[in-house]
């Protein structure tokens, strides 16, 4: 390992014409080039978002980074490629042009919620720990009622009324279209997803300027510091509507959930623990029970991995905003990772389990007298 690149067999570098050129190591940096300012991929017309490119410019080996432009774009899409087959990007084609019919023919209500405007978004105190971009000023402003769930006051009231008009105005849009619309994901059958009726840019910006200086200083082990695409949705829980949610993770690194309104009771939030891949079923320990009473414009932020469901709205209508946001770059790098992910609340069980057994272990046999056999 040299420069925090993990050796491993070179592949031949693109040129910008095409041609192969020089060796270099076909794996991204383990820890990023933070002196480095990446470049924009804006203007370009990818197949990709162009946040991804620009997040994984920073973990470049170091033979790849200063190449032309057109240069390190080949090489990421080659790694972007890897986890997406042609069928997924025929998928993703599609989308996109299910996405494109839609914001062609549906007409906003509210105009101004598809641009940022964080003055008429948020609460001050938010923006003032923001703007101070420090620790203690997010400190200041979180309550962590459980270790890696933050909740904190986001939303002003007028920019929940206005969402909530918004996907009433999207959702009578769809009844009298007879437009056949996607929903969320699989476990909710009502609610809609922003990032399709044009709110996607917007929903960049929330994820880019204000949840990931959050995100970089609270979840670092996740790929919190360089999350470059999102999922944004809208679910909606009531007794004509969804009106509970299982158990489950999170398709994200980090997610933002906040509730935007309207009256209703019941719909706690319940956490269980954090858990990777291999652990996701496994027990509960009581320090990781955590029960959310959801309060309009505030919002928890956690782990996408952390286990959670919601109990059953009991009555009147609750919409909640969910961003789930992800990182290209963590993705890549989970490859790498050490056996025990300190994110994972039972790998980091069974690794102190180990390591008591091994120091009961060493105690024995310092403590074995001269002449002892085992028994």
């Amino acid at each position: 390992m040299s420069n925090g690149v993990v050796d491993q067999k070179p592949e031949m570098k693109l040129a910008a014409n095409g041609n192969s050129v020089v060796a270099v190591s076909q794996r991204l940096r383990l820890n990023p080039n933070t002196d480095h300012q990446p470049e924009s991929y804006e203007d370009l017309k990818l197949e990709f978002s162009h946040f991804l490119f620009s997040s994984l410019e920073r973990y470049l080996p170091p033979s790849m980074i200063n190449e032309p432009r057109e240069t390190k774009v080949k090489y990421m899409l080659q790694i972007l490629l890897r986890y997406s087959p042609q069928g997924e990007r025929n998928r993703f084609q599609r989308h996109k042009e299910y996405r494109q019919k839609i914001i062609s023919n549906y007409q906003p209500l509210h105009r101004e919620l598809y641009n940022m405007h964080p003055t008429n978004f948020f609460v001050p105190s938010f923006l003032k720990a923001i703007s101070e971009n420090k620790e203690e000023s997010f400190r200041k402003i979180i309550t962590e009622p459980s270790p890696g769930i933050l909740t904190f006051e986001l939303l002003q009231p007028r920019f929940c009324e206005m969402l909530l008009a918004e996907v009433d105005n999207f959702e009578k849009w769809v009844r009298e279209t007879k437009f056949r619309i996607m929903r969320p994901n699989t476990m909710n059958k009502y609610g809609a997803v922003l990032d399709d009726f044009g709110l996607e840019t917007m929903l960049d910006r929330l994820m880019e300027d204000f949840i990931q200086p959050i995100s970089r200083v609270f979840f670092p082990e996740v790929g919190g510091s360089t999350l470059d695409s999102h999922h944004g949705f809208v679910v909606e829980y009531g007794i004509d509507r969804d009106v509970d949610l299982g158990f489950h993770v999170d398709d994200s690194e980090v997610t933002l959930n906040v509730c935007v309104g309207k009256q209703f009771t019941g719909g706690e939030l319940f956490f269980r623990g954090v858990r990777c891949e291999k652990h996701v079923n496994t027990g509960t320990q009581s320090e990781e029970v955590l029960d959310y009473s959801h309060v309009p414009g505030r919002a928890v932020i956690h782990r996408g991995r952390h286990r959670h469901g919601a109990r059953a709205t009991t009555s009147g209508h609750r919409l909640n905003l969910l961003l789930w946001c992800r990182s290209s770059v963590f993705r890549e790098l989970k490859k790498y990772q050490r056996e025990f992910p300190e994110f994972c609340g039972e790998c980091q069980r069974l690794k102190k389990e180990r390591q008591r057994q091994s120091i009961s272990a060493i105690k024995v046999e310092v403590l074995k007298k001269p002449g002892d056999t085992p028994s």
